[in-house]
């Protein structure tokens, strides 16, 4: 099990969670962040920090966006990691966005 990136990230994508995480998990789309599962502990440090509460743990994750669990999977084995914040998207749904 691992936690997931879910639809509140689509189009803002703040990097509050990126810089928490002591497994190095999380990779860079085009419009938002994914976790690979193989290298996520389960820690939840990234929940609370994320400001759309778009991270579930998978058991978790809403059923309308449980298609999230396999696309962080697939989308974080082709997407470059990232471990620093960067400005959020303008376009985001988040605070401010």
């Amino acid at each position: 099990m691992a936690m997931v990136v879910t639809e509140p990230c689509f189009g803002c994508k703040y990097t509050d969670c990126v810089v928490v995480c002591p497994a190095e998990c999380f990779h860079e789309g085009e419009s938002m962040l994914f976790i690979e599962p193989e290298e996520c502990i389960d820690c939840e440090a990234c929940v609370p920090e994320c400001p759309v509460a778009a991270i579930f743990h998978e058991s978790d994750v809403p059923e309308p966006w449980r298609g999230y669990i396999d696309l962080n999977r697939e989308m974080a084995r082709s997407c470059p990691p990232i471990t620093t914040q960067k400005s959020p998207l303008a376009q985001g749904k988040g605070v401010g966005g």
